[in-house]
């Protein structure tokens, strides 16, 4: 995924295009929440064009908060639903032996 994220980011910055409509069917601008959303969903998915297409929607500084942000809730939620500490829930996902 580190890699994924890598290489967007470098498209990104050596490209100045951006959809006028930032890729919305409604015509505003995604906010980086939106981006990270559709930018993680599309990475989940295996979906390249998706994780490009949403790498183009905001800086990829605001793509990395949002991604950051989304991480921390997903973990939080999901050490909610399972009882369990947010550090365990997070070493489990990477697969990281507990301490």
């Amino acid at each position: 995924m580190f890699g994924r994220l890598r290489t967007s980011f470098t498209r990104l910055a050596g490209s100045s295009h951006k959809p006028a409509d930032g890729g919305r069917r409604d015509g505003r601008s995604p906010n980086l929440f939106e981006a990270a959303a559709a930018y993680v969903s599309a990475c989940a998915e295996d979906d390249q064009e998706g994780v490009d297409e949403a790498a183009t929607w905001v800086s990829p500084e605001a793509l990395s908060f949002g991604v950051n942000e989304l991480a921390c809730r997903a973990v939080i939620t999901l050490a909610r639903e399972r009882g369990q500490s947010p550090r365990t829930v997070a070493r489990t996902l990477l697969g990281l032996p507990m301490e």
